[in-house]
């Protein structure tokens, strides 16, 4: 098979980005679809019917089942790892093809699908615990990059995140343009997002001219290299020939 060249690996590389942002926003699609479902059939539990005992209303099992947390599975006696096989099963069974994460309850051992079941509510003490935390949380704007982000309708959006991000985490995100959410095909890191006297700008700068000069000089290794193979195959051969 001959070789690609650095074009046509690019041109594959873009392909294969565009088909995975594509995928990444059929699946946000899809879940906020089945968040729209659960909104209309009122399929979230309140606080309160929680507490009192009732069944998780996407797949009807128990959510607090009175079985304690289920156990590590090395500490697991023969009799519990069955029972855990058994549930393992069930669960495959009902949930195989969701494409989701599990949860359960603290307490309890029933598995939930997060597509199927909605998650429970947080207790008041739960939500005042998250605010106090959110409220500690202090992002300065000198703290933050700006990113273009390349989305699969072509349009560019500008998204700011915290610096100690090397890439950009999020793979879906809004476009304004089309008022829809679309996949990130491409990003590129513009810059500090208050930077007023280029400090940021100055560290990234060196920190990629110190990465250029190290790739410059692997380079120059390996054209060494094959400099000396070429001498090498070169003398043998005049050496055939005489």
């Amino acid at each position: 098979m001959a070789k690609l060249t650095a074009e046509e690996r690019q041109r594959r590389a873009v392909r294969r980005a565009r088909r995975e942002a594509l995928a990444a926003e059929e699946e946000d699609r899809r879940l906020e679809e089945r968040r729209q479902l659960w909104a209309r059939e009122g399929t979230r539990l309140s606080r309160a019917e929680l507490e009192a005992g009732e069944p998780c209303r996407g797949c009807g099992e128990p959510i607090r089942d009175g079985r304690g947390d289920s156990p590590a599975l090395l500490h697991m006696t023969s009799a519990e790892r069955e029972e855990h096989d058994r549930e393992e099963a069930r669960y495959r069974g009902r949930h195989g093809d969701c494409r989701s994460y599990r949860w359960t309850l603290e307490g309890s051992r029933t598995q939930h699908c997060g597509y199927c079941c909605p998650p429970p509510p947080m207790s008041e003490r739960q939500v005042e615990k998250l605010s106090a935390l959110l409220v500690s949380i202090k992002t300065e704007n000198r703290d933050l990059d700006d990113w273009d982000l390349t989305l699969t309708c072509d349009h560019v959006v500008r998204c700011t995140q915290h610096r100690d991000h090397d890439h950009y985490s999020r793979r879906v995100v809004d476009c304004p343009t089309c008022a829809t959410r679309r996949g990130v095909v491409e990003v590129e890191r513009v810059g500090p997002t208050d930077d007023p006297e280029g400090r940021v700008q100055r560290e990234r700068l060196l920190s990629e001219l110190q990465a250029a000069k190290a790739k410059l000089e692997r380079q120059r290794r390996t054209v060494e290299k094959t400099q000396r193979r070429i001498d090498e195959l070169s003398e043998k051969l005049r050496a055939a020939e005489s």
